[in-house]
């Protein structure tokens, strides 16, 4: 069975967000489309406390992308975002949600951060994505969201450390590109990782 994965398209991501991915929105409308072709569509969503530890205004001095050790792991400093219950952790109100099987919410702990939507960055938690879909017989997942080079990265390898055939939807994520080519060297270690990239026109 396959899996539509929809990460973190959430209002503080999109253009005017607090971390606001270039074209971030234009991932919305092929999600939308994606979706009708699939029965298990899962989202995952970003869901800090506000004193979280990747937040730079909770470090005196540090500025978003000052690098800190957090949990004894290098951690990238980032604007406040996606605090829980916020409306910039809101998924985009464009977002059909209609068909979502679940929702599994990550970056909780304030002592690590979270980009993958299987575990956190150290690997001490688990979100529960993969025994989910294992109970529910998927075996491959395409793979959409935001942003390329971070959460999208991280869930593809998890993905595929877990043993899911893993597709990345290349015309449905973008990047940050705190680096310009960023995107392009997450997608490369992606692949050689093991995971193939697909288009949305050859899946609908």
């Amino acid at each position: 069975m396959e899996a539509l994965l929809i990460i973190d398209v959430q209002n503080d991501f999109l253009p005017d967000g607090a971390l606001a991915v270039p074209d971030g929105d234009l991932v919305i409308p092929v999600i939308n489309q994606l979706q009708k072709r699939f029965d298990m569509i899962i989202a995952t969503q970003d869901w800090h406390p506000a004193n979280h530890g990747s937040f730079a205004a909770n470090h005196e001095g540090k500025q978003p992308g000052d690098m800190v050790l957090l949990s004894d792991v290098s951690q990238i400093l980032w604007p406040v975002h996606c605090v829980q219950d916020s409306s910039g952790a809101d998924f985009h109100p464009s977002l059909d949600r209609e068909k979502w099987s679940k929702v599994f919410r990550k970056g909780t702990n304030p002592l690590v951060d979270s980009y993958s939507g299987f575990f956190d960055n150290n690997r001490m938690e688990d979100t529960g994505l993969s025994s989910y879909l294992r109970q529910n017989g998927v075996d491959t997942v395409y793979v959409t969201g935001l942003a390329t080079d971070y959460c999208v990265k991280f869930t593809v390898l998890d993905a595929l450390s877990e043993g899911f055939i893993t597709c990345l939807v290349g015309d449905a994520t973008k990047g940050v590109n705190i680096g310009k080519d960023d995107s392009n060297e997450a997608i490369r270690d992606m692949v050689k990782a093991g995971a193939k990239i697909v288009y949305s026109d050859s899946i609908i």
